[in-house]
């Protein structure tokens, strides 16, 4: 009985390809591009670089559910916050739809920001 139950929570779980197709799919319905990276002599930055319209670049580290970034994923991680990027850790598919809704707001901002400084250079001209 242990093994069955055991079965069915494992077969429930969304494997990290699952997570990371539906990232890919998300990203390319906001209009983006979701880069895959990897460097063989660099270990431990993110799986994916999501690059969302009005120039928002989002570092992803995918994880099946529950699972933590290792000590040396951490250290990357830090070291692209410190220069000032975004990095999250998703681990499930109702994260990634958590986070497509503040990109979408990140995307918002971004482009009323270039509208405005658009319109700012225009009336300094005149």
């Amino acid at each position: 009985m242990k093994k069955s139950i055991e079965n069915i929570v494992h077969h429930s779980e969304v494997s990290e390809k699952e997570i990371e197709k539906y990232l890919v799919k998300q990203v390319r319905a906001m209009g983006g591009i979701c880069l895959k990276y990897s460097n063989a002599n660099m270990v431990g930055y993110p799986d994916r670089v999501a690059i969302l319209p009005f120039g928002v670049t989002v570092w992803v580290e995918l994880k099946s559910r529950g699972k933590k970034p290792t000590k040396i994923q951490v250290l990357r991680h830090e070291e692209l916050k410190d220069l000032g990027h975004h990095v999250i850790v998703l681990d499930s598919k109702p994260k990634i739809d958590q986070m497509v809704t503040i990109w979408g707001c990140l995307i918002e901002a971004a482009r009323l920001s270039a509208g405005s400084a658009g319109s700012a250079g225009k009336e300094e001209g005149r």
